[in-house]
């Protein structure tokens, strides 16, 4: 099915005449010297690693990337549903669907919020905690292999630039 250049986005657009045709090989050399894109797998392989991992050692293998990816957003005192799908930024229905599965796990709880009683928190539980140290347990295991593989400078130096793109990425 061809895509209309009237309604495609500019990245989806067809080649136009007299535009060389898709290079395969070049796209891909393009990916492989793009910072963004090197991250985004790594990240990607990093954290499939990390819930192979947990899953082996647990043995609980409902545990998804989906439901990892709210962890960084979830603060220890809670946060509203709405401002955590905020934060995601995906819908409230898609966040509530992950909080239902880790409160099912036993890893969330919904606490009423001090500041509107009528509102609820989605919280850590203490075993939600004991799981996010053991998942940090597992990646300082895979932090030690890394730092094996490239070396101590290396790894140092590669932290000192994500933190760096981070710091930059941040003041937006």
């Amino acid at each position: 099915m061809a895509l209309s250049a009237g309604g495609a986005s500019p990245a989806l657009r067809p080649v136009s005449e007299g535009q060389p045709p898709f290079d395969r090989a070049a796209f891909e050399a393009r990916k492989q010297a793009n910072f963004a894109q090197l991250l985004f797998k790594a990240s990607r392989l990093l954290n499939d690693e990390a819930l192979r991992r947990v899953r082996e050692a647990t043995g609980a293998p409902h545990i998804r990337a989906a439901h990892t990816a709210l962890f960084p957003h979830i603060p220890f005192e809670g946060i509203r549903l709405t401002e955590l799908a905020q934060r995601v930024g995906v819908t409230k229905q898609a966040v509530q669907q992950l909080v239902d599965e880790l409160e099912a796990m036993g890893a969330l709880a919904r606490a009423a919020d001090p500041a509107d009683g009528r509102a609820k928190r989605i919280v850590w539980t203490e075993l939600g905690k004991a799981g996010l140290l053991h998942g940090v347990g597992v990646l300082d295991g895979i932090d030690a292999e890394v730092e094996s593989a490239v070396g101590a400078a290396s790894l140092a130096e590669a932290r000192r630039v994500l933190g760096a793109v981070i710091a930059r990425l941040e003041e937006r």
